[in-house]
């Protein structure tokens, strides 16, 4: 999707359901991580993480522009824009937006890879998903020093 038919589909969107024009400029972030979009107060730009297209459909697309709208026009307006206000909660019940998107990445799983410590004085056990600076610790037991075994 190119950026020229996003600011086309903001634009549309705007019009539809807010019956107010989008004359601001709405862009790709690709630097976005956790987040579907966000408004930007300074500039008035609407940025969308373009991981949205990649892992979602059209609907979650056009539910977050539309999210963003809302923050959009009732900055303008000079109204409660932020997610706690209750204009901006009114507005998104009005317009139907979703107040959040779906995840944009997945659920990391446990590390599997298990490292095995030793106390090399008394033989006990030390488990540990992540590696450790041997030389850095000793037994919690007896204090001896702790080598790796696995």
């Amino acid at each position: 999707m190119s950026e020229e038919y996003l600011q086309q589909l903001v634009e549309q969107i705007s019009l539809e359901i807010f019956h107010k024009p989008f004359v601001h400029q709405a862009i790709f972030n690709s630097r976005l991580r956790t987040t579907g979009g966000r408004y930007k107060l300074s500039n008035h730009y609407i940025e969308i993480n373009p991981l949205v297209i990649k892992l979602h459909d059209e609907e979650e697309l056009i539910g977050i522009i539309k999210h963003e709208l809302c923050h959009y026009h009732l900055h303008i307006e000079g109204k409660g824009y932020k997610h706690g206000d209750s204009d901006f909660k009114k507005l998104l019940k009005e317009t139907n937006s979703p107040r959040h998107c779906k995840p944009l990445t997945e659920r990391r799983t446990k590390s599997t890879i298990i490292h095995l410590y030793r106390c090399t004085a008394c033989g006990l056990d030390y488990p540990r998903r992540r590696r450790m600076n041997c030389a850095k610790y000793r037994c919690g037991k007896c204090a001896g020093e702790i080598s790796k075994v696995k």
